[in-house]
């Protein structure tokens, strides 16, 4: 039986887990899309890109019940149909870039706290995300569910330290004038870097026993990845605009706070975060692999086919795939990406998908 928590508020937390990252838990993110349109106008960017990802964890969660798709392979085709395998190109090379990138961040994270070559960081994390996926959906809905707690403590008590530190700064900086413009055009843009992670967390929907459960989970989802997000950028606000220019907004204030062991922990914190939402993404894949596993093999993955899909993932994504220039190639194309996943998902969920949703017509279940 599933309980309220795995019904309602699990989906939020995994769909946080995949948004969050690294460039989000530094700040990066937030200076690049929501400073640039001021203290206000970052805020209500942030509550239009919070009001897209709710209305497309709706659509997409009364779509994955329709169409019994617990896994984005199965989502995909029942939405596309033959042009499925465009989502599919699509995704294995934001898998690439987003696990290269937070190899890279573990790394640099390892360097920074332990002096550690950044290698090591790096392997700790793809041998952290490859445990954990091995143990299927149980251990990775555990991952998110504790990690979240972790994640929330920090930033509450980052907010509660910034503001006995210089609580006066930061409302200096929510009082700047400030022009009110291009919050829509970042809103929109953030928000569609991160929709992609509405398909990943599909396997942590089996609780879900309703459509009001659907709507319920879709709706909470998005304050619940943009919270961090917010007490985060209100930090910030204490060193705006000079902060904009900074490479790691987080370290920035971190230095500014001289906590040395808040500094730790909010460390320890981000790699938490990358862990999460690394195995998010490689779950997915599991869950991928393990559908057809089932179908062809009529038994279920077990434990070592996962460990070795996740270590030859994690393997090619953050060792090999850099050295070989594959992270550059495919980040020149980042920002495109964001528009293609539109083209390829967004879109025809709110064309195709929630057509049928609404006329009642018959939605492929269980596709092949």
């Amino acid at each position: 039986m599933s309980t309220w928590f795995q019904r309602r508020l699990l989906p939020g937390l995994a769909y946080k887990a995949v948004v969050i990252g690294g460039g989000y838990a530094t700040g990066r993110e937030l200076a690049e899309f929501f400073l640039p349109s001021g203290p206000w106008g970052g805020i209500a960017a942030m509550a239009l890109a919070m009001v897209i990802w709710s209305a497309i964890c709706v659509t997409t969660f009364l779509f994955s019940r329709a169409s019994g798709a617990l896994d984005y392979r199965t989502f995909i085709r029942a939405l596309l149909g033959p042009a499925w395998i465009g989502f599919e190109v699509v995704y294995v090379l934001f898998v690439v870039l987003v696990l290269a990138v937070f190899g890279a961040a573990a790394g640099a994270i390892g360097a920074a706290t332990l002096g550690a070559p950044t290698i090591v960081g790096t392997i700790a994390l793809m041998t952290a995300i490859a445990l954990v996926t091995a143990y299927g959906n149980a251990s990775v809905e555990r991952l998110f569910t504790y990690v979240s707690f972790l994640l929330y403590g920090v930033y509450v008590l980052f907010v509660a330290f910034s503001f006995t530190h210089f609580g006066a700064r930061i409302i200096q900086g929510f009082s700047r004038a400030a022009p009110l413009q291009g919050w829509v055009a970042g809103g929109v843009q953030y928000a569609s870097y991160n929709v992609i992670g509405a398909v990943v967390i599909l396997p942590v929907l089996r609780h879900l026993t309703s459509n009001r459960d659907a709507v319920i989970a879709g709706i909470i989802a998005g304050p619940l990845a943009m919270l961090p997000a917010l007490m985060f950028f209100s930090c910030m606000m204490a060193y705006y605009p000079e902060i904009a220019a900074a490479t790691l907004p987080s370290d920035y204030l971190l230095q500014r706070l001289d906590l040395p062991v808040f500094r730790s922990l909010f460390q320890l914190m981000i790699f938490a975060a990358l862990l999460e939402s690394g195995t998010g993404f490689v779950h997915a894949i599991n869950e991928r692999i393990g559908l057809a596993w089932r179908r062809s093999r009529n038994a279920e993955l077990g434990r070592v086919p996962r460990l070795c899909v996740a270590l030859g993932t994690l393997v090619f994504c953050m060792l090999l795939a850099e050295r070989f220039g594959l992270v550059t190639l495919i980040a020149r194309g980042y920002r495109l990406f964001a528009y293609v996943v539109l083209l390829v998902f967004v879109l025809p969920l709110f064309t195709i998908g929630i057509y049928r949703l609404v006329s009642h017509k018959a939605v492929p279940r269980g596709v092949a």
